[in-house]
């Protein structure tokens, strides 16, 4: 048997309705993670904020820091925007540990939209707290719940454009915030057309990679496979 790489996931604490339970505080995932962590040959755990997560970290083989609300703007010195919401403490309080430790660790890591800002703010960064405010455009979130197909093309040299090619890649987008000021260490991965940073990388680590958009919903896994070959 083929022993597949332990990757945990990251998820949010929300209310749910689901078979006969209704308004339940529930540790949720859209299932498209699973999926595509599976697909990739890695062997999906999801983690929820709560306890110690940091302590998991060696028992993981890689890291996917999951989408979700904004980063309470106060961990890079500014008050709320207007259009700054779903802030969950909680949440941030467990993700900047366990990217503390998983980073301390050299544990291969995604991120995948919150997880790209998480990483950004950890290492000193800050966003832009509305992107159509920015870029002139909502075609990075059309609507809630509908992922926006736009192209990103990646930067040569990168382990994005060694995923995905160099070219143009039209990939799936739902984010009303982006890196403002790209932290120390980080490197560009890959630019949206209107010049938002589309996906970071860390230097000094053997593999952390983090993306703006949503690769969990696109028809490739190559993301995920890069993180498991890391593994």
């Amino acid at each position: 048997m083929v022993q597949r790489p332990v990757i945990g996931i990251t998820s949010y604490v929300e209310p749910a309705n689901f078979t006969v339970w209704a308004d339940m505080t529930v540790a949720l995932l859209p299932y498209m993670y699973v999926e595509q962590v599976v697909r990739a040959g890695g062997q999906p755990v999801v983690l929820p904020p709560a306890g110690e997560p940091a302590q998991v970290v060696g028992r993981l083989d890689g890291l996917v820091l999951a989408g979700g609300g904004d980063i309470d703007p106060a961990r890079y010195g500014e008050p709320p925007g207007e259009h700054t919401g779903y802030i969950r403490k909680f949440r941030d309080e467990a993700e900047f540990a366990l990217i503390g430790a998983a980073l301390d660790a050299g544990l291969p890591y995604l991120g995948i939209c919150r997880g790209l800002q998480v990483l950004n703010v950890a290492l000193g960064g800050s966003l832009h707290q509305h992107l159509p405010d920015v870029v002139g455009h909502t075609d990075h979130a059309p609507a809630p719940g509908r992922f926006g197909p736009l192209p990103v093309t990646a930067v040569p040299g990168t382990r994005v454009a060694k995923a995905l090619g160099t070219g143009p890649v039209t990939v799936p987008h739902y984010h009303h915030q982006a890196i403002d000021r790209l932290a120390p260490g980080l490197t560009v991965g890959a630019t949206a057309d209107d010049g938002t940073i589309e996906a970071v990388e860390l230097d000094s680590a053997p593999f952390a990679v983090a993306v703006q958009w949503h690769p969990e919903a696109a028809e490739d896994c190559a993301l995920f496979e890069a993180l498991v070959a890391a593994c």
